[in-house]
C-alpha cells in the first residue's frame, strides 16, 4: 500500500475559522477514513496568521509568510493509505472543504 498526502487549500483567509458543524464534518470523514484502517497520518492544521511561517531561499534569504493574501493558501494536510492515486482521490472527494471553495492537492508520498 502507498501513502499520499492530502494538501488542504483554501481561498478565503475567514474559511479557515470553520463553524463546530464544518469541524463535526470534517472529523466524521477523517473518522470514515481512520475505521478503514488508511489514516496514516493526522496530519496538522498550519497557521495562516503573520509571523507563523518563514520561507528560506537560495543565498539564505529569508521571507515572511504565510502570503493569505494572494489566490490561495495551505490551511493543512493528512497523510493516507491507498492502493493508488485513484483512491486517495476518492478519499478526498468526500472532504467537506469543498463546500466553502478549498481544495486537495493528492500527493504521492517518497518512501526510501
Amino acid at each position: 500500500m502507498k501513502e499520499f498526502a492530502l494538501i488542504f487549500r483554501l481561498k478565503d483567509i475567514s474559511d479557515f475559522k470553520p463553524t463546530p458543524e464544518q469541524i463535526q464534518e470534517r472529523m466524521n470523514w477523517l473518522g470514515s477514513i481512520a475505521a478503514q484502517n488508511k489514516l496514516a497520518d493526522k496530519g496538522n492544521t498550519l497557521l495562516p496568521a503573520p509571523g507563523t511561517a518563514k520561507t528560506v531561499k537560495a543565498d539564505h534569504i529569508v521571507t515572511d509568510g504565510p502570503y493569505t493574501e494572494i489566490k490561495e493558501f495551505i490551511s493543512g494536510y493528512i497523510i493516507v493509505r491507498a492502493e493508488s492515486i485513484d483512491e486517495a482521490v476518492e478519499m478526498a472527494k468526500g472532504n467537506p472543504i469543498f463546500k466553502i471553495g478549498g481544495n486537495i492537492e493528492i500527493r504521492e508520498v517518497l518512501k526510501v
